[in-house]
């Protein structure tokens, strides 16, 4: 019998995404458990192969989205999500998960703050992949589309370095149309070990085709971009594992 790799969610107060991510990675094959940020340990991650940080408001996103969530981690792990990572552990950062990790300086530094326009964005996106070789993103088309939900976003960075992560391949998603005025327009990036990656639109919010906006989409039959965005790392983690691709080339996915 296949061994299921296990993925730990990481809930913090305020966390709201937990239930939607946590039925993405089942659905997708993961054992999955979730652990309220005061059970958190250095044993329990290191018994998992992912680590998630789900998307929400981490104690009401108060100073600045993030900030509070990376002062508890710093102050009950210390380094250990950087043995996690060392050791062969995955870890991802949606929504707020991905503001998180910034502020940790697990991935490139920079800064998530306010949309240009000063407001909260509940739309979908369009996405360009830059990294179809990553684990996460695989088994998806060039272009993809996800929802966002947010009001602080926007990726910025020092003069040069947005532009300096495209050139080194450290940017994974960048939005097709600029929604948000990010740096570079980046959506996504990942850390140069490529373990560690964050994104502010939502995959665990288009796990079927039955989720996209549009009625009348004309991506896979059955599955949405979700789908394969948790499954191909779950592909990652058991080799041995029939590739699950899209019924839909990504010469036909340009949306």
């Amino acid at each position: 019998m296949e061994k299921r790799p296990e993925a730990l969610l990481l809930k913090f107060p305020g966390t709201n995404c937990d239930v939607e991510t946590a039925r993405a990675l089942d659905t997708t094959g993961f054992r999955v458990r979730t652990i309220p940020f005061k059970g958190i340990s250095e044993e329990a991650i290191l018994q998992c192969r992912l680590l998630v940080l789900p998307g929400g408001f981490s104690y009401g996103d108060y100073i600045m989205a993030g900030r509070l969530a990376q002062l508890k981690l710093e102050q009950a792990l210390g380094d250990a999500l950087n043995r996690f990572r060392d050791q062969g552990g995955y870890i991802l950062g949606i929504c707020n998960g991905f503001q998180i990790l910034v502020k940790l300086g697990l991935l490139p530094s920079g800064s998530l703050i306010a949309h240009a326009d000063g407001r909260f964005r509940c739309q979908w996106v369009k996405l360009r992949n830059h990294r179809p070789d990553h684990p996460f993103l695989r088994a998806l088309p060039e272009v993809v589309e996800f929802p966002i939900a947010c009001a602080e976003g926007r990726f910025v960075a020092a003069p040069g370095d947005a532009e300096a992560y495209l050139d080194k391949g450290l940017v994974t998603l960048t939005y097709e149309d600029n929604v948000n005025g990010s740096s570079a327009a980046i959506a996504g990036l990942q850390d140069e070990s490529g373990r560690v990656f964050g994104m502010m639109p939502h995959p665990e919010r288009f796990l079927t085709r039955a989720h996209h906006v549009d009625p009348d989409w004309a991506g896979d039959p059955d599955r949405g971009w979700g789908y394969y965005f948790f499954r191909s790392m779950y592909e990652e983690l058991n080799p041995a594992t029939e590739p699950e691709k899209s019924t839909e080339s990504s010469q036909a996915m340009t949306l």
